[in-house]
């Protein structure tokens, strides 16, 4: 009996792409077939795999179809139709609605013979559509920035005198309390919930209420950096902290300890946003603290976390093999959270079995298991590794290595055949190996189950309306790390102003990575019990580019400024 695979029924594009010789008839075949049985679109498989460019795609396909080739930099993306569409349509088929006329609607695709996609959004919205052809590469970055501008132009709308309606759950109603503070008084809900919103469209990552002896502030945290935004009524204090407190399903007659909680915001059909609330005592009353919880933040796609081409092209390997240990090493607020999710949606598939133990949770991903850690009944990191072991994995991620028997359990998976995605609170990433060993794990495990550790920051962005280009010494640069062949090249070092489109002269942030490969060298290093300056001098024969490298190599890009930099690597 033949075992051959069914003959193959390319697509008229597929077939083009042969006879403009851009690719192979073999090439085109087995990535038709990969991308056939990994469900992937065959324009977003070819690019991908780095088969072809989406510039020759798009031209490939405007001459296979007669069609001219669409520039979306030329659309304006904040206006166009997607309340037409279901978020989960434009993203499963990458189809992007741009205008309606009638009863037709036109849509943005870089495949215009992907019938199903024409098809299921006819179903679902009732228009006959019609394909229009774009290149693939600026239709990702499209469909993002669109999503991102219609759901920041919903949150704008949002009048004041609608701000007490916004759909806040878990319910705010909760009259199961003893306090005799009004804390469902019209202007105190109003105010609430406008510096939710303020928090939110001001891209802040966390929101502080903290009352002192003369005065009560609110502080955002914007790109990194505690900011001021108001001062309320002293008076107004109580008031507002046992609304937070209700609103997160707190008791609000206990002041003396600690509490958690969690409030959802639903900005729109397919945007909500999850704060996670704490109160702590202090000697003025309570301070609340609101953690900002978007999802949307761990799917901006790998090209904007800020990898150097080489770095990308590691971290990338080393998630798709099949077992082994992946560490991520930062402080806090360095962006640990988000790279490792970027990695987990790469990995998100119906064939994969994805599970993961956070304390908490900060990023809900439909298709992940996800369980929040819980000390107090029994769940801690070791005993869900445990659990998870027995469930079938193929991906499992660590909150983070804190003990012992978590490192154990985590580098047992990684030996046995499963992905194990953690992080460590150290400096970079030769030190970590070190941590591992000083936490009791055995050289030979360290280096059997480690492939590749990464070390970053979080740096803030210059503004790109207002940066300006500052002289500085060539000593000076020196000193700072550049070298005489950069300088020599010609650097522009640029500072912050400050304009009305940023935040002081700074706008979103970039990150600064060290990516290390676990070589055989390092692996013998590891086996003879060698330092973390053994292992970074290694790592630098190597051509592994420390943090400050990575860092200067922003600056001279014009991304980030030296004293930012300085900021964030402390040398």
């Amino acid at each position: 009996m033949s075992t051959e695979a069914p003959t193959l029924k390319p697509s008229g594009l597929a077939q083009r792409l042969v006879n403009d010789h851009l690719l192979s008839d073999a090439q085109m075949r087995t990535a038709y077939n990969d991308a056939q049985q990994q469900g992937r679109p065959f324009v977003r498989y070819l690019i991908d795999e780095k088969l072809l460019d989406s510039r020759r795609i798009a031209i490939a396909a405007s001459h296979e179809f007669g069609v001219p080739l669409l520039d979306l930099s030329a659309m304006d993306l904040a206006t166009l139709p997607l309340n037409l569409v279901d978020e989960r349509l434009i993203r499963k088929h990458r189809a992007l609605p741009l205008l309606r006329r009638g009863n037709r609607l036109f849509l943005a695709l870089s495949d215009p013979t992907n019938d199903q996609a024409l098809e299921e959004i006819r179903f679902n919205t009732g228009l006959a559509t019609d394909a229009i052809l774009v290149e693939e590469d600026r239709l990702s970055k499209a469909i993002e920035t669109a999503i991102a501008a219609q759901d920041t132009a919903n949150v704008g709308e949002v009048a004041d005198s609608d701000l007490e309606k916004l759909d806040l759950s878990p319910e705010e109603e909760d009259k199961n309390d003893d306090s005799d503070v009004n804390v469902d008084d019209a202007p105190i809900v109003r105010y609430i919930n406008k510096i939710l919103v303020d928090a939110i469209t001001g891209g802040a990552s966390d929101i502080h209420f903290e009352p002192f002896e003369k005065f009560f502030r609110i502080r955002f945290r914007q790109d990194g950096i505690l900011r001021e935004v108001a001062n309320p009524p002293l008076n107004t204090a109580g008031r507002l902290t046992a609304r937070l407190k209700v609103m997160s399903r707190m008791n609000i007659a206990e002041r003396r300890v600690p509490q958690d909680g969690r409030i959802r915001l639903k900005l729109s059909r397919s945007r909500d946003i999850d704060f996670r609330v704490n109160t702590l005592p202090t000697v003025y009353g309570e301070k609340v603290v609101l953690r900002i919880l978007d999802s949307s933040s761990a799917q901006v796609g790998i090209e904007a976390l800020g990898f150097e081409a080489e770095q990308r092209e590691d971290f990338l390997k080393a998630i798709k093999k099949p077992y082994g240990m992946i560490l991520v090493t930062g402080p806090t607020g360095s962006g640990k959270t988000v790279s490792l999710y970027t990695a987990l949606n790469l990995l998100n598939k119906p064939e994969i079995n994805i599970s993961t133990v956070e304390d908490p949770v900060e990023i809900q991903v439909p298709g992940i298991n996800q369980v929040n850690l819980n000390p107090k009944s029994g769940l801690t990191f070791a005993s869900a590794l445990r659990a998870f072991l027995r469930q079938d994995p193929d991906v499992l991620m660590v909150g983070e290595i804190r003990d012992l028997e978590t490192a154990e359990i985590a580098v047992k998976a990684a030996q046995t055949g499963h992905l194990v995605l953690s992080t460590l609170h150290t400096n970079d990433a030769p030190q970590t190996l070190t941590r591992l060993a000083n936490m009791g794990i055995a050289p030979f495990n360290i280096a059997s189950s480690v492939l590749l550790i990464m070390a970053q920051r979080l740096a803030r962005r210059l503004c790109v309306h207002c940066r300006k280009p500052v002289d500085i010494p060539r000593e000076a640069l020196l000193r700072e790390g550049f070298t005489s062949e950069d300088l020599d090249a010609g650097v522009t070092i640029y500072a912050p102003v400050g304009c009305e489109m940023c935040n002081k002269g700074y706008k979103g942030r970039v990150g600064i990575f060290q990516v290390m490969k676990i070589s055989e060298a390092i692996t013998r290093l590891i086996l003879e019990g060698g330092d973390a300056v053994q292992l970074a001098d290694q790592a630098r024969r190597e051509g592994v580019s420390d943090l400050r490298q990575s860092g200067l190599r922003k600056v001279k890009a014009g991304l980030i400024g030296l004293e930012e930099l300085n900021r964030v690597t402390k040398e």
